[in-house]
């Protein structure tokens, strides 16, 4: 019997740690994580006292050796990287750019599982992008890693319909599954030497960028369609939002209103019974679920009701 690959994991947030908890717990696997990468432990709490990532914790909870390193452009770390021998590098929502001295290391590939169907949407936020784009439909992409963001031969995908009540949390969780289950069909190929690799087209590629705060402010001028994405895509960081007589309100669900328009402004409240519908700069969206700054998500009818608002107020003025 060949000897089982060895694997050194890279990644940070709670979707890296769930493809790594498959990974780890596998049944009769043909490999082995013999260390993970992941992100330096950060300040929480009031207390300031820190934190590992989401794939530190798994890491230390299954006693898997774990490199933090605060720069990875070393002699040190890279030094510490070699000692495991790696076959494979298998990374996930990493967060750095990495230097050929990195990518150099492993045996056979350093992979990549990006959650998206590569070259749509490369970068940071590719579910955000997706359910931002209307798409219909996304999915997983494994991938070798290059020195060009996301940009690297093709090993697999898989794909998977966006359904309407997809949030960017729910997402997020089907496709930390699927990518499991890719990472794991491409490991195989790779233990058995059957990788095929196929390059992306460069014509057909497309860009998402590290979500901002800022970018969760409603414009009411644009279409019901296009606030209502946003409030699946921004759920649930950071949340879509707008402002209603100086304060800040959240809107986490909303739905698009089928009934008539109006020569309103857009960013006014039309009627608030029995759910509040706001008229936008292209049909209207009635809204489900809000939440006041330091206070509980509500019904959008209570929460209209609890601040005595009434049709023909205003959001974002």
């Amino acid at each position: 019997m060949a000897e089982s690959l060895k694997i050194v994991f890279m990644g940070t947030p709670a979707l890296a740690a769930r493809i790594l908890e498959r990974l780890v717990t596998v049944p009769r696997a043909n490999f082995r994580v013999v260390g993970v990468v992941t992100r330096p432990d950060q300040p929480r709490g009031r207390g300031l006292g820190t934190e590992p990532s989401a794939v530190g914790a798994l890491a230390a909870r299954r006693g898997i050796p774990a490199l933090k390193p605060v720069k990875i452009r070393t002699p040190e770390f890279l030094s510490e990287l070699k000692a495991f021998a790696p076959d494979l590098l298998v990374v996930a929502a990493y967060g750095r750019f990495l230097p050929s001295s990195i990518l150099d290391v492993p045996r056979i590939a350093p992979m990549n599982v990006h959650a998206s169907l590569l070259p749509r949407h490369r970068g940071a936020a590719p579910v955000e992008g997706a359910i931002l784009a209307g798409d219909a439909e996304t999915g997983v992409t494994i991938m070798r890693i290059v020195e060009r963001m996301d940009a690297g031969p093709v090993y697999l995908q898989r794909r998977i319909s966006i359904e309407s009540s997809d949030t960017q949390g729910t997402l997020k969780e089907k496709l930390a599954e699927l990518g499991a289950d890719a990472m794991l069909e491409a490991i195989d190929l790779a233990a058995r030497g059957a990788l095929v690799e196929t390059p992306q087209d460069e014509a057909i590629a497309t860009y998402t960028a590290q979500v901002e705060k800022k970018d969760a402010v409603i414009d009411w001028t644009a279409s019901a369609v296009q606030i209502e994405r946003m409030t699946r895509a921004y759920d649930p960081w950071p949340v879509a939002r707008t402002r209603l007589g100086g304060d800040e309100v959240l809107i986490w669900t909303a739905a698009l209103e089928d009934s008539g328009s109006s020569d309103e402004p857009p960013g006014t409240i039309v009627s608030v019974k029995p759910n509040p519908v706001v008229q936008c700069g292209t049909g209207r969206l009635r809204l489900i679920e809000l939440q006041a700054a330091g206070r509980k998500r509500i019904s959008a009818a209570d929460f209209l009701r609890g601040k005595r608002v009434e049709a023909g107020a205003r959001f974002g003025a």
